[in-house]
């Protein structure tokens, strides 16, 4: 039997239990990795996106 998807594959596994316990340490190791790196970034660091809806973009020798 050729395994069509992901599913077959691992469906037909001892170790599924132990595929989805990696797979959502990683996904929780990552996930607390960004969200430690933008809190220990400096308030500075962010200035500028947070400004970013305030300025004015529009030109004033475009034409419509």
């Amino acid at each position: 039997m050729i395994p069509q998807n992901i599913k077959d594959i691992l469906g037909n596994s001892e170790n599924v239990g132990f595929l989805q316990t990696v797979a959502m340490l990683f996904f929780l190791v990552f996930f607390l990795g960004i969200v430690y790196y933008v809190f220990t970034r400096p308030k500075r660091h962010y200035d500028e996106e947070a400004n970013a809806p305030l300025q004015d973009d529009i030109t004033e020798d475009k034409k419509f």
